[in-house]
């Protein structure tokens, strides 16, 4: 009769590596990260279209509103999409805080615009070359190091990116460009959406007119 010790310690080994395993959960998918992944799942991609759709149709009723013609620019529409973008984050990185806050201080600068009279172009012009002397004076010329020069300007690209800490602007910059490819499908699926929709209604009336005559 064989002895069960000999395979005792193999089994042990075996059971501790299981038990390690179950305790540390489902290892990830090489080359996946957790935190852009969850902007090419179906649901986020649902949920931003309709923020974006319902954003777009808020920009587009505003003009009439105000009484001008014509549809809205698309600076507005850009800017929309990336608060709906922002909204879609929940306000989890740094970059999405930082396009939520950037548009309520243009709402606020609107604002205060309306009561107050224009700058002259004498001190716009005085203004931005305050702001062109500061940033020659930081020393950002050919003594900076090729990586911190790369970072500053990863920093300007990524809202909310220029006082971030390297690994973090790193990680930032994988999320903002994952939510910006999950932008461009949903715009790109909404625009298809709405060209249909429009050639439906011209066909229609093109129909209706010629049965008229």
């Amino acid at each position: 009769m064989a002895s069960p010790s000999s395979s005792t310690p193999a089994a042990e080994v075996e059971e501790r590596g299981r038990k390690r395993k179950r305790a540390d959960g489902p290892e990830p998918a090489a080359g996946a990260e957790a935190r852009p992944s969850k902007w090419r799942t179906r649901r986020e991609h649902e949920i931003y279209s309709s923020k974006l759709f319902e954003a777009i149709r808020l920009v587009r009723a505003g003009p009439s509103t105000a009484g001008a013609a014509g549809p809205p620019s698309g600076r507005a529409v850009r800017e929309a999409a990336d608060r709906a973008l922002a909204v879609a984050a929940r306000g989890r990185t740094h970059w999405s805080r930082a396009i939520l806050a950037s548009s309520r201080r243009r709402i606020q600068a609107v604002r205060r615009a309306r009561l107050r009279a224009p700058a002259s172009p004498s001190s716009r012009h005085r203004a931005a070359a305050s702001a062109s002397a500061s940033t020659s004076a930081t020393g950002e010329g050919a003594s900076t190091p090729p990586l911190v020069r790369s970072a500053r300007v990863l920093g300007r690209l990524v809202p909310g990116g220029r006082r971030l800490p390297f690994p973090t602007l790193l990680e930032e910059t994988t999320d903002y460009i994952a939510a910006l490819e999950m932008q461009i499908r949903a715009m790109t699926a909404l625009a298809e959406a709405l060209s249909a929709i429009s050639a439906t209604n011209s066909s229609s009336s093109a129909g209706a007119g010629s049965s008229s005559s």
